[in-house]
């Protein structure tokens, strides 16, 4: 139980310093305005990543479905995950963009147009989420509670490391190393899901 808690607090970790739309509006917003005003575009991304999560969560759970679903289900995350990690692998710069202007219902709409959020939480934390029910009270809140944590703290400290060290970190042999971390991190959540779901279907 406690390895899935880490886990899910893992993967907000690494999913907040994904290169992606929320990512590069941050820094955008750094570069035009400063720091404190990319807080804004943080919060507002965590209220509408949030209810993604929450009605990816009540949907799923509401039908019912029995622990070899999920199993089955956390596979396909893990093809995903290592979709990402191959992704992530092959990072070698941060574009920031053009300037713009980044409204309360812009964030809103790039969050929720953000397919791969939505097959993110489906496929890969809301399984996990939902087992995790099975052996703790509110187990499946509080796995999504610390994803959303560990997402809103490497998002805050990527916005502000981008602010401080911004001609470092845009080093062309930084980016790399940094994000084949992150990719081997991915990895093995990854090679975990399948492990357990192989457990689980021919034990």
């Amino acid at each position: 139980m406690i390895h899935e808690l880490v886990i899910a607090f893992m993967l907000g970790l690494i999913g907040g310093v994904i290169p992606g739309p929320v990512i590069t509006a941050v820094f955008t917003e750094i570069l035009q305005s400063g720091f404190p005003r990319s807080m804004r575009i943080i919060f507002i991304a965590l209220v509408a990543e949030t209810i993604v999560a929450v009605i990816c969560l009540v949907i799923l759970d509401s039908l019912d479905f029995n622990e070899a679903f999920f199993r089955g289900l956390s596979l396909v995350g893990a093809v995903i995950l290592i979709w990402i990690s191959i992704s992530i692998w092959k990072v070698r710069s941060m574009d920031t963009g053009e300037k713009v202007h980044f409204s309360i219902w812009k964030i809103v709409l790039m969050i929720l147009s953000n397919g791969v959020l939505w097959t993110y939480w489906i496929t890969i934390c809301i399984p996990k989420a939902i087992l995790l029910s099975d052996q703790l009270t509110m187990g499946a809140y509080i796995f999504m509670g610390l994803v959303q944590l560990g997402w809103l703290l490497s998002t805050i400290l990527m916005a502000f490391l981008f602010s401080r060290f911004r001609t470092i970190l845009s080093r062309p042999k930084v980016i790399p190393f940094i994000f084949k971390i992150f990719a081997g991190a991915f990895a093995y959540f990854a090679l975990d899901m399948v492990y357990k779901s192989f457990i689980f279907f021919f034990r």
